[in-house]
């Protein structure tokens, strides 16, 4: 029986709970990040877990860890277990430093979808950025762009333009995640490609540590990434995907407000959205994926 964790009680002091992450703090001053496999989906968080999830999320942000180090530092010290804490944290928790976050999501986009092609629809923007006429549904953008958010503790996050994106964090440090944003986000989706999936879109979390600018949180999962299979791209439809769209478009058709309570989940959407993060950490990674 697989053991879902929805929920952690540690004997430690709790520094946040968010969404699907639990963070702590240590005696030492880091902090242990655990990925439990809580699932939201239109910033309502679920009661059912998401089998295998919280591992998936971490293994996979560890593989793009090392991969991107050459581009950018990051806020992981080590995957080992603090003494006395329990065992279920083995492969869904990293020891972190405790940086500054940056208070902006970093998203960038380099396909037409979601929040980006309702607008484009109605104005021929995405976040203020004009694109060029005739784009459709999934279509691949001339150019990633840089789309940022505020970083909401609750509800949703809002997109911001270039001018108030700059007056929340300042102009120097604005043009230096953009510029580290655009980077990444090209890295990855070309590597992503060479495994036969597309990067559509992505976001990064970034934080200040001794004076300088580093990867923090989550980077390039299926919760913060929207990935398509390549070989059945089609533009102009949505596409199939390996992150929780797939329980997007489920909850789409039960006719649900998108507000508390949730509702539940049939045990054939929870498995095959386990299924797909599972097959997007394989895929990506080249491993097999050890439950």
């Amino acid at each position: 029986m697989v053991e879902v964790i929805t929920k952690t009680d540690l004997p430690l002091k709790l520094f946040s709970r968010g969404k699907v992450r639990d963070t702590y703090e240590l005696p030492d001053g880091n902090l242990l990040m655990v990925a439990t496999d809580r699932l939201s989906a239109f910033d309502v968080v679920f009661g059912e877990g998401i089998p295998y999830k919280g591992q998936v999320l971490t293994q996979l942000s560890l593989f793009w860890f090392e991969k991107l180090k050459g581009i950018i530092e990051n806020h992981l010290i080590s995957t080992e277990i603090p003494s006395g804490l329990p065992k279920y944290l083995k492969n869904r928790s990293m020891v972190v430093k405790r940086a500054k976050p940056i208070k902006l999501e970093c998203v960038v986009r380099g396909y037409l979808a979601g929040s980006g092609l309702k607008e484009y629809n109605e104005k021929g923007t995405v976040c203020g950025i004009k694109l060029p006429a005739g784009l459709k549904n999934s279509s691949k953008l001339p150019k990633p762009i840089f789309t940022p958010s505020t970083k909401a503790d609750v509800g949703h996050d809002i997109n911001v333009d270039e001018k108030e994106g700059k007056r929340i964090v300042g102009e120097e440090t604005f043009e230096k995640i953009k510029a580290l944003s655009l980077k990444i986000y090209s890295t990855a989706a070309d590597y992503a490609l060479s495994r036969g999936i597309i990067l559509a879109d992505t976001k990064f979390e970034f934080g200040f540590y001794n004076g300088k600018i580093i990867l923090i949180d989550e980077v390039l999962t299926p919760d913060s990434s929207r990935y398509w299979p390549a070989d059945g791209y089609q533009e102009g439809k949505n596409q199939p995907s390996y992150d929780k769209q797939f329980v997007r478009d489920y909850l789409e058709g039960t006719g649900w407000d998108k507000k508390p309570p949730a509702p539940r989940l049939p045990a054939d959407v929870i498995a095959k959205t386990s299924e797909k993060y599972i097959e997007a950490y394989e895929r990506l990674t080249g491993k097999k994926f050890v439950r």
